[in-house]
């Protein structure tokens, strides 16, 4: 039989959580291992890195999938228990759950809508779809682009879940890093002592600019699950801004900006406030390896023109 691609662990995935109630990715891993009789050489296959099951690595991607489209929730890490949502898909007998399956779920739709758009695709076709003739839509280079920016997702959503369940402290620190990949401050004694002022005059914290300190921002750090930030939330910050004579601010948040609020911040002519949402958020933190690291590097190679046309060949 062979091990099982993602999609078909969904439905057994999500019918062990909800055996166990609170389940590890490890465990579940196992189960489903012994639910598909897989031998110990399919059990200790490993994906091309070397470093992960390919068992666990599918059984984490249909996880993922599950919690995406809300029949999971995450309650800390590696493990999850089933939402009432799933419970619900668990009741009407579904014969398979697979990604057409999952698309009937707004939060699913939305999580593939950002994942074709980093691909930079058609948002109105899937780029991960198989075509009629079941060969995967697109060219290879589309497909790889499309691939990447799947995993991509999957990575900022997981680094969502995690500064939302660290304690305030940590996440303080992870914006303190950031900024600090992204080349403000000078030491990270100069962020630190910067930031974690919390109620500090209707901010949170400052940091310098550049090395000199030849300007400062000022910032705040909202940790909402739901909760958008509102107008009357930048007006006061706003207002801090003012009454310390400070002409830059960032306002970060783990959720979202009311278009009230984005609107009050591109109204500001004497001062810029920069927003930051969730999104956003985990973008840089991917983009500039804060929170994350390289997983496998893949080489692809091309003929060599100039091996081939060199001007010393006859």
């Amino acid at each position: 039989m062979g091990i099982p691609d993602y999609e078909t662990l969904m439905l057994p995935l999500l019918r062990h959580v909800a055996a166990q109630g609170e389940a590890h990715i490890r465990d579940l891993s196992e189960a489903l291992a012994q639910e598909f009789g897989l031998s110990e050489a399919e059990r200790s296959l490993t994906i091309p890195s070397g470093k992960t099951p390919v068992i666990r690595s599918r059984a984490g991607w249909a996880r993922s999938y599950l919690v995406q489209a809300g029949l999971l929730e995450a309650v800390r890490r590696g493990v999850v228990r089933l939402t009432e949502r799933g419970r619900q898909v668990l009741a009407a007998g579904p014969p398979r759950i697979d990604t057409a399956f999952l698309l009937q779920f707004p939060e699913f739709r939305e999580f593939r809508r950002r994942s074709r758009q980093d691909a930079g695709t058609d948002p109105a076709g899937d780029p991960t779809a198989p075509a009629p003739n079941g060969i995967a839509a697109g060219t290879p280079d589309d497909q790889i682009m499309a691939a990447v920016a799947t995993i991509e997702a999957k990575v900022r959503d997981e680094l969502l879940e995690r500064l939302l369940g660290s304690p305030p402290a940590f996440f303080e620190q992870a914006v303190v890093d950031l900024l600090l990949a992204m080349g403000y401050g000078s030491t990270a004694e100069d962020a630190g002592t910067a930031l974690g002022r919390s109620g500090d005059g209707g901010v949170d914290g400052v940091i310098r600019e550049d090395r000199l300190g030849l300007d400062l921002i000022y910032i705040q750090a909202k940790r909402y699950r739901d909760s958008a930030v509102t107008a009357d939330q930048l007006r006061s910050f706003a207002g801090a801004l003012d009454d310390k004579g400070a002409r830059k601010g960032v306002f970060i948040t783990t959720s979202r900006f009311t278009a009230d609020a984005e609107r009050f911040a591109e109204r500001q002519q004497m001062k810029r406030i920069v927003l930051i949402d969730g999104e956003r958020l985990t973008r840089l933190m991917l983009r500039h390896d804060v929170g994350v690291r390289p997983d496998r590097t893949i080489v692809l190679k091309r003929i060599d023109l100039d091996y081939f046309e060199a001007d010393d060949i006859a």
